[in-house]
């Protein structure tokens, strides 16, 4: 799978531990170009401003949720189709059906590793270069 290591990933989570748990996770597999945000309406700024190759978001965040910022991202603008990973503590069905509907690329339900983050990211991309 060819995954360019240096496009830039955007981390949203409210909680600075988590953030700095996956930056150290990507970089352990190998990418380096890793922002944050602390909640969806801070993340949908740096979307705004900067061509994210993936988005990793918490579900549960104030005052926008990483489900509303999908449902922001999908509506349109230059990182619509931006493939896009929900990660959440819960792993409701009805969480996981609403997400899909919404556009999500992969969901992740803590805790998670980093061979589990890895297998997400490859999923995605072998989704979209399949498509």
């Amino acid at each position: 799978m060819n995954i360019d290591p240096a496009m830039p990933i955007l981390v949203v989570d409210d909680y600075q531990t988590m953030v700095k748990i996956l930056r150290n996770l990507l970089k352990q597999i190998g990418f380096e170009n890793v922002d944050s945000a602390t909640n969806g309406a801070e993340a949908l700024e740096l979307i705004k401003q900067k061509p994210y190759g993936l988005v990793i978001s918490d579900w549960n965040m104030e005052p926008m949720t990483g489900f509303e910022l999908l449902k922001k991202v999908r509506e349109g603008g230059t990182n619509a189709e931006v493939p896009f990973i929900m990660v959440t503590a819960e792993s409701k069905t009805d969480n996981i059906v609403a997400a899909r509907k919404a556009g999500v690329s992969n969901y992740l339900v803590k805790p998670f590793n980093q061979q589990s983050l890895k297998a997400k990211i490859e999923q995605v991309f072998a989704q979209q270069q399949a498509a």
